[in-house]
């Protein structure tokens, strides 16, 4: 920002009047007149960026837009819109438009409808440090029929919803290197399910890591945006757009939470189906 300010003194206007021998010194009339002109147009450019300002500022990170799900189309899923797949009926607790999960036994929350192209959002936050779940979609009906307790389904596109704890506990239980998965915000198909990731990819390709970091640990909230069209998912974890794919197949099926043995809550979860 150019903050010159050339002949112009912004205190003059508060001060008593001065005699003229001293306003003016040596300087002509004129010439003060000039400098005044000059000064006037310094004090406006101090609101105008330089070239290379501006350019800079083009090249800054994008500040996060969340969309909260309201508006034309959108509607409020709660309790009446899932059913449970092959949890226990204490493993989800609906309190209105929450939902509380205490984890156990392993198992999903499948919506009651099929969705093929739409937009949803929601917010979560773990309860304890290295919390495990996610959101399946376009989950087929073959990988939810007869699945028993503390079995995921089979199939799905999976958005991972992990607390950051969770490297470090997976590094000192298996004694592996956790570089396979992220905790902010995976894509990925799930057994029979494809999917083309986008780029960057895990070591195997096999998932879409997210190209920047916004997700919050333990207990803070997160809010995702989801958007699947036509076989392609894309997700924004608290206002940023971070993985996705396309070609998934199947293109369409159930919404599903994801209970994976840690306390977890959704809320506000907002679907708005597309063409």
């Amino acid at each position: 920002m150019n903050t010159t300010n050339f002949c112009f003194d912004k205190t003059i206007s508060k001060a008593a009047p001065i005699p003229a021998t001293q306003r003016f010194g040596v300087m002509s009339r004129k010439l003060l007149a000039t400098c005044a002109m000059i000064g006037l147009v310094g004090s406006f450019s101090t609101n105008v960026l330089t070239a290379q300002e501006s350019a800079s500022n083009t090249t800054s990170v994008p500040q996060p837009i969340v969309i909260d799900g309201t508006g034309p189309g959108w509607k409020e899923l709660g309790e009446s819109d899932f059913t449970r797949a092959n949890c226990d009926p204490e493993t989800w607790i609906w309190e209105g438009s929450l939902v509380k999960s205490t984890g156990k036994p392993v198992g999903v929350l499948r919506s009651t409808k099929s969705y093929k192209n739409f937009e949803m959002v929601a917010r979560w936050r773990h309860l304890s440090k290295g919390g495990n779940s996610g959101f399946f979609v376009w989950t087929p009906m073959e990988a939810l029929e007869g699945l028993v307790p503390n079995r995921l389904p089979s199939a799905g596109i999976e958005v991972q919803v992990l607390d950051h704890g969770y490297t470090e506990q997976y590094e000192s239980s298996s004694g592996k290197k956790g570089d396979w998965f992220t905790t902010n915000g995976d894509i990925f198909p799930v057994g029979k399910s494809k999917l083309k990731p986008f780029a960057p990819l895990s070591p195997d390709g096999s998932r879409s890591f997210p190209r920047s970091k916004h997700s919050l640990g333990t207990p803070n909230w997160n809010h995702y945006y989801v958007r699947a069209i036509n076989g392609e998912i894309r997700l924004w974890v608290n206002g940023h757009e971070v993985s996705g794919g396309n070609q998934a197949e199947p293109s369409q099926g159930f919404l599903c939470l994801e209970a994976e043995g840690a306390p977890v809550e959704f809320e506000n979860i907002r679907i708005r189906e597309l063409p």
